[in-house]
């Protein structure tokens, strides 16, 4: 929290996903950044079909959506954003940020990512307009993970000054594995919060 005369300037980070299905891994990792980088919330911004999953199955989005909900109910330091699923796609994160800045001009926006992200942005869309658009990236790695920043400014001018680097719990969680244990007939119940696995069972979901 910043304070210039009487006006204060948040800090938000910007969390977006397809949460399919949403799990405690998500909820430390967006908690590791609200601590180290001094977030007054975490926007979940619920991406219906991003560009680079095109022509994989994806759940419905009313089920993710109810399964986002319940994952951070009574967490209001966490809130939903629907962003993206009030606009067509594609759903290029530069846009996403743009649309977020007429929402919350005053704020600081920080997009989140994983360091595997970091390592790829200059294959997003507009990579340099991205960077240009936020405030900052928050990058989640694990200890020991090379940065890449290097090789990145010679790219993306500007980035090094932008990266604010989180260390990622150790939680070996992926949705995609969660789905695989649910098809399997594994229980998951260790990795998704309760609320979420009751949505899963009740609606049969991943089977």
């Amino acid at each position: 929290q910043i304070r210039t005369g009487v006006v204060r300037i948040t800090r938000i980070g910007i969390f977006g996903g397809t949460f399919d299905p949403p799990h405690n891994g998500h909820l430390a990792l967006a908690h590791a950044a609200r601590q180290v980088l001094g977030l007054d919330s975490v926007l979940w911004v619920l991406t219906s079909q991003p560009p680079h999953k095109r022509g994989l199955p994806i759940t419905p989005l009313a089920d993710r959506l109810d399964m986002l909900q319940a994952a951070i109910a009574n967490r209001p330091e966490f809130q939903l954003s629907r962003v993206d699923m009030q606009r067509p796609p594609p759903h290029y994160a530069v846009d996403t940020v743009r649309l977020l800045r007429q929402q919350f001009p005053d704020s600081v926006l920080i997009y989140l990512m994983g360091s595997d992200s970091l390592r790829d942005l200059p294959q997003w869309h507009t990579p340099q307009a991205f960077l240009d658009v936020c405030d900052a990236l928050g990058v989640m790695r694990r200890p020991g993970a090379t940065d890449h920043l290097d090789d990145l400014e010679n790219t993306l001018q500007g980035i090094r000054t932008k990266v604010q680097f989180v260390e990622a719990p150790l939680m070996d969680i992926a949705s995609s594995t969660l789905r695989q244990r649910i098809a399997a007939g594994l229980p998951v119940h260790e990795y998704i919060p309760s609320a979420v696995g009751q949505i899963i069972r009740a609606r049969q979901l991943y089977v």
